[in-house]
């Protein structure tokens, strides 16, 4: 796929992008290098090759779920204009 200057002037005015008028031809090359080598991935054949959540299978430790704060709710709720059963009341906003 080829991209000439008009279509990066374009582009630009869309994604709301001030590119001046000396780097169109050079943002012109570099999308056109990327869709180059986009082309080339997708020649590529991928039926074998099984979908990865991660490449370097990597375990992701965890620390302990462990409650570090003592509850303050009763402080908080002494605070609110109005509390009933443990919730905080608030004027109706939908009708």
């Amino acid at each position: 796929m080829s991209i000439d200057s008009k279509d990066v002037e374009k582009l630009a005015y869309l994604a709301r992008l001030d590119i001046s008028e000396k780097d169109i031809a050079s943002t012109t090359n570099s999308i056109g290098e990327v869709l180059a080598l986009i082309d080339q991935l997708q020649k590529l054949d991928t039926s074998e090759i099984e979908p990865l959540s991660h490449p370097l299978d990597a375990k992701q430790r965890l620390r302990a779920d462990e409650v570090t704060e003592q509850d303050q709710r009763e402080n908080f709720q002494a605070l609110a204009p109005l509390c009933e059963d443990g919730l905080y009341l608030v004027p109706r906003v939908i009708e």
